[in-house]
């Protein structure tokens, strides 16, 4: 019952069960009938007139249907009605009693009246009451009200709650660059005013993201202008040169990565199959083509939905990563139940494990005074994160028994 559309429905038919059960009860329990003081007195009167008639008389076929029995009538006796009944009769001064009983077998009363002969008078008690099974009635009465309600409840629930779905299918429908999806502001008030607020959201956030990119961007291209001049001027230092332009490179690499990682945000490559085992062999051979000391393990044959361009550059810095800080790697791909799972082991340091966590923020490095042996600025992983979160995949960094780094990427085959 953790759904608030179940909470809503069952709170309002409870609610409605709640308010004309009680209202039915009430009324039952008011307009219940007579009470007994009420029926009693007439049927008093009328045992007064027959009690004159009946003693000594020898009753034939033309007399009124009077019965007279040596004994009272069958049934269970209604205590309450029976002393009323005697009661009354006293106060009118007929020394007699009276017995008030409900028929055996069927609805209603009847009086047995001892008359002086010691026979018994059965007169029917008119009931005024509701029926005896009235509570069954109310049974019905309540399953109808539910049957009833629900849909009624159903209905309107949704409505209520057709602002948070719509906030939830906003949210789910985010897209890599952290903007919502345009909503149509159409429907009830609330629902439009949902949509609206959700689409006003949207594009605050769509213009935040363009100007921190914007911001990146012009960043990186102005760094180069200062870092120009300061490369010209490193030529004609005697001192420390080398140094200087140690440092300008450093610099370079930096910007040239920002603006990377912008582009990669901006210049999303169109989503379709891709061969994985292919896109990894074509790399493997590039990696040889440059000096990288790849080799492939083992390739299964698997297909994944991502943008060729994108996923290849993600790949590719996963790759020279290892084969720059482990020295050499092997690469394996593997297809199991629906996922195709990639693997890049090194035999490197590996990263502690208290950093493990930190290897993914951009311009991380584990060892900062190793930076000017090995070339990078330090955001190889985080563009590769982003771009293989954008296709639907996870990648892991694990340190391998014996040493070096495992790097584990896992999609979802086609």
């Amino acid at each position: 019952m953790t759904s608030l559309r179940r909470r809503l429905i069952i709170l309002l038919v409870v609610s409605i069960l709640g308010v004309v059960g009680l209202a039915t009860f009430v009324a039952v329990k008011v307009l219940g009938g007579p009470s007994p003081e009420l029926i009693m007195g007439p049927l008093a009167h009328q045992i007064q007139y027959m009690v004159q008639l009946v003693p000594g008389h020898a009753p034939n076929s033309s007399d009124a249907p009077v019965i007279v029995k040596d004994l009272p009538a069958d049934g269970s006796e209604d205590r309450k009605h029976t002393k009323v009944l005697n009661e009354i009769l006293r106060h009118e001064g007929l020394n007699i009693s009276a017995v008030v009983s409900r028929k055996a077998g069927g609805p209603g009363m009847v009086a047995s009246v001892e008359l002086p002969d010691h026979r018994w008078m059965i007169v029917d008690v008119p009931d005024f009451g509701p029926p005896r099974d009235v509570w069954y009635g109310l049974v019905g009465w309540m399953v109808l009200i539910v049957l009833g309600a629900t849909p009624v409840s159903i209905y309107f629930t949704g409505v209520l709650v057709r602002p948070l779905e719509m906030l939830e299918a906003a949210v789910s429908k985010i897209g890599s660059d952290g903007v919502l999806a345009t909503l149509p502001e159409k429907g009830p008030a609330e629902v439009r005013a949902t949509a609206h607020a959700l689409n006003e959201l949207s594009a605050r956030l769509r213009m935040a993201m363009e100007s921190r990119m914007r911001l990146v961007a012009a960043a990186g291209h102005d760094l180069r202008t200062p870092m120009t001049r300061m490369r010209l001027r490193a030529e004609f230092l005697e001192e420390d040169r080398e140094k200087w332009l140690s440092d300008l490179d450093e610099l370079d690499r930096i910007a040239d990565s920002a603006i990377r990682l912008v582009r990669e945000e901006v210049n999303q490559d169109t989503v379709e199959p891709v061969e994985l085992d292919r896109l990894v062999r074509d790399i493997e051979v590039e990696m040889a083509s440059l000096g990288h000391a790849a080799a492939i393990d083992h390739l299964d044959h698997v297909s994944v939905k991502a943008g060729a361009l994108g996923l290849r550059r993600a790949l590719r810095n996963l790759i020279v990563n290892a084969a720059t800080h482990g020295k050499s790697c092997s690469i394996a791909l593997a297809g199991r139940g629906g996922q195709a799972v990639l693997t890049i082991a090194d035999r490197g340091p590996g990263i502690p494990p208290d950093l493990l966590n930190k290897a993914f923020e951009p311009f991380f490095r584990v060892d900062p005074a190793r930076t000017q042996f090995i070339p990078g600025a330090g955001l190889g992983l985080a563009i590769a994160k982003e771009i293989i979160e954008r296709y639907g995949g996870t990648i892991t960094l694990e340190n391998r028994q014996g040493g070096g780094l495992l790097q584990t990427v896992v999609f979802a085959t086609t």
